[in-house]
């Protein structure tokens, strides 16, 4: 007698409630772990650190954008071992075990103009050696759908910080989420630590730590004038920034000066642009590792008020960017929209990012 094979659907969903975030960003300042455990729309940070990048590597990726194809290639996949190595060390070290990855890699070039952006890593390395699955390149496929790749981090913001009206982040580049008539927008407002520091090195130091330099420094109305007037400020969203466009913009007005006055005057431009992009009401958590410099912070609170800026623990302020990455991850892995067009200008939402499985 033959009987007749019925293939049934297994139920079992894969387990991706905790995760590791990773962030390395544009100011190179260091190595975000994140371990996150997540609910639906929830989270807890279970360990959070800062990892320094080895002093050669440092220099490396800081001259990146002038490499060769193959030093670049090169450089790619001496990056990502190291981060492989740091992830298993990070993950280890832990009880509670990651089941996945997201990193968000490290950001070469972005020229969405021309339909270009590199965020420098190689997630078959870091999926082998550190023995999860990896989830990376997050921006490409939103600029094949015509939008700017950027910012990335505002459907983790709507989802996980849902009580505040707007979500400011102070990196390399200051970048701010917030609803917009039921709608939830974002964009680059303008650069910050990525010139700070660059003036910081021209007097021996990493970082204006506090903001001291700038605030030893001459404000110089006609460069601050000059800044302000660059035409990407009258722009609406969605907008973002790269490299590209401080060293043919930022730089030329300010190297002329000197840096403690150019860190005085760009301090100053920055917390300009940042007041004027802060919704006129409710309240804005603040993170990123500039929230530390307490210059900045107090010119910004000068022009809106303490009241409307929400400071959080250190963990948060340095963790919050990674700690998105996982969860836009976790978002990819389970096949849910993780890239918004409201924020980005594509033709449509997208569930973006490349999967590399140990």
């Amino acid at each position: 007698m033959l009987t007749k094979t019925v293939n049934q659907k297994h139920s079992y969903k894969p387990d991706y409630q905790i995760g590791i975030g990773v962030m390395t960003g544009t100011s190179l300042d260091g190595v975000d772990l994140c371990l996150c455990r997540f609910g639906e729309k929830s989270f807890d940070i279970l360990a959070f650190e800062c990892s320094a990048f080895p002093k050669v590597l440092h220099e490396k990726l800081s001259q990146a954008s002038r490499l060769s194809a193959l030093e670049f290639f090169e450089l790619e996949n001496e990056y990502s071992l190291f981060l492989a190595r740091e992830i298993k060390r990070f993950d280890e070290f832990y009880e509670n075990r990651a089941k996945f990855v997201g990193i968000h890699g490290q950001t070469i070039f972005h020229n969405p103009n021309f339909g270009l952006t590199t965020q420098m890593l190689n997630g078959a390395i870091v999926a082998a050696h550190a023995n999860l699955i990896t989830v990376c390149d997050f921006r490409r496929n939103d600029l094949a759908l015509g939008g700017q790749g950027a910012p990335l981090v505002p459907i983790g913001d709507s989802d996980l910080f849902s009580e505040y009206s707007a979500c400011l982040n102070l990196g390399g580049f200051a970048n701010i989420s917030r609803d917009q008539n039921s709608t939830r927008i974002a964009f680059d407002i303008c650069p910050v630590n990525f010139v700070l520091n660059h003036f910081s090195k021209k007097l021996s130091k990493s970082f204006d730590d506090g903001g001291k330099m700038a605030k030893s420094g001459r404000l110089v109305t006609p460069s601050l004038d000059e800044l302000n007037a660059l035409d990407f400020y009258q722009y609406s969203p969605p907008k973002s920034l790269g490299r590209e466009w401080i060293e043919e913009f930022i730089f030329p007005i300010l190297e002329s000066l000197n840096p403690f006055d150019a860190l005085r005057t760009f301090t100053e431009h920055a917390s300009i642009q940042i007041a004027n992009s802060l919704p006129n009401k409710g309240h804005t958590l603040v993170t990123g590792g500039g929230t530390y410099n307490t210059f900045l912070i107090s010119l910004i609170t000068e022009k809106v008020g303490s009241e409307n800026l929400i400071v959080p623990e250190n963990k948060l302020i340095e963790g919050k960017e990674a700690l998105i990455f996982a969860y836009l991850a976790k978002l990819r892995l389970e096949s849910k929209i993780n890239v918004l067009r409201s924020v980005t200008g594509a033709s449509k939402d997208s569930c973006s990012g490349a999967v590399y499985f140990p």
